[in-house]
């Protein structure tokens, strides 16, 4: 397997160290009505909290708690919803202190009211394009920063994205937004990268971001990798988006193998095995 950058880095956050020695899970909680794969069925906080903690038993590390859909041709919803969505669902979990917490949020002062609430992580889709005061607010709390690359906006980002190349234009946009991040005060250890599988991409896009991962690796960050139940599955094989499964874990294991050291998904517990019986026959090559 290709050397991780992650491997000497280690997050101390609320007196628990996380470190990247196997992958991080990251659990997906939407609580919003119209997400692409779970919508509706998690704006209940007590059905929330429910699902949260079945993702924590079934191993997630991480929690990522999102109040405003970012699919392909949705419109953002304004931050007084997107709170009143995000912050009861944070404040509870925070209070189990049994987990990390990401904000999945374009908007600063959604960023710093999870921050303020528990939330340890920020998932930004636009990176800090959409709102010019993310990267001050997560620099300031001292938040990790997950930065995310999107080609347009959900609204319009499937309208014909095109790249001279899709690695070199990824790559360098990575690069110029890493600088950004530092500039205002936010230490590398501290950014994760994500391609931004299905955000401005074609299919081609999707696959050859997926078998070339590893290049993201020469930027120092950490990768995370979201494609659980993405249309680039279905395109694939004609599945429905509640049968893809199989198609996100083999995505998983692919990105694995090059050494990705987050995965972004729904299927917290069939992912999890995976990579614990992938990891375990790999020990045994002779």
């Amino acid at each position: 397997m290709i050397p991780s950058v992650g491997e000497g880095i280690n997050w101390s956050i609320d007196s628990r160290d996380t470190h990247f020695r196997a992958p991080l899970v990251m659990g997906i909680l939407n609580v919003t009505p119209d997400s692409f794969s779970d919508g509706g069925k998690y704006t209940n906080l007590e059905n929330a909290l429910t699902h949260a903690r079945v993702m924590l038993r079934d191993g997630a590390d991480i929690i990522d708690i999102g109040g405003e859909s970012t699919r392909p041709g949705s419109a953002s919803v304004g931050v007084k919803k997107e709170l009143a969505r995000v912050i009861p669902v944070i404040k509870a979990l925070s209070a189990e202190k049994v987990s990390l917490i990401s904000i999945d949020t374009q908007k600063s002062e959604v960023a710093l009211a999870a921050i303020k609430h528990g939330a340890h992580i920020v998932n930004d889709v636009s990176a800090g394009q959409y709102d010019k005061s993310m990267m001050q607010v997560v620099a300031d709390t001292g938040a990790i920063y997950i930065m995310m690359h999107m080609l347009g906006t959900p609204d319009i980002m499937q309208n014909a994205p095109n790249y001279e190349s899709v690695l070199g234009d990824i790559k360098k946009f990575f690069t110029d937004r890493i600088e950004l991040a530092e500039k205002a005060g936010i230490k590398t250890s501290n950014i994760v990268l994500d391609p931004g599988i299905g955000f401005g991409k074609y299919l081609e896009h999707n696959l050859q971001i997926i078998a070339n991962i590893d290049k993201f690796h020469e930027l120092g960050c950490p990768l995370l990798l979201g494609t659980s139940r993405k249309s680039f599955i279905g395109l694939l094989d004609g599945s429905d988006v509640n049968q893809r499964m199989g198609g996100s874990i083999a995505s998983v294991i692919a990105a694995h193998q090059k050494n990705v050291q987050i995965f972004r998904v729904h299927d917290v517990a069939e992912t999890k095995q995976a990579l614990n019986i992938f990891t375990a026959i790999q020990k045994h090559l002779v």
